[in-house]
């Protein structure tokens, strides 16, 4: 496979991702992190990291709302709901290792 193709491949999977996060907003940040080590909010600091790799201006609030798809408070306001004591116990927990 050359490195075009490739590349569409991977900014296609990414969109997928998005699109498949931002519809699924039943799913909450914790819960991303205590199973698979990353969340909505570590996607949005990829993402800025390789924007300022290459020299694109973009801010914290920008790269948020590629991946929510929406500005963050917004998401947060609509979708975000209080981590329950296991959620957080699991949280914890995880940052020791």
């Amino acid at each position: 496979m050359d490195d075009k193709t490739r590349t569409e491949l991977e900014a296609a999977a990414f969109r997928r991702l998005v699109s498949h996060l931002r519809e699924r907003t039943d799913v909450q940040n914790i819960d991303l992190m205590n199973l698979a080590g990353f969340c909505r909010n570590c996607l949005s600091k990829w993402y800025l990291a390789e924007a300022k790799d290459r020299g694109v201006e973009l801010t914290d609030p920008q790269a948020r709302e590629i991946v929510y798809g929406m500005p963050y408070d917004e998401w947060k306001a609509k979708h975000q709901k209080e981590a329950s004591t296991d959620q957080k116990a699991k949280f914890a927990d995880a940052q020791k290792h």
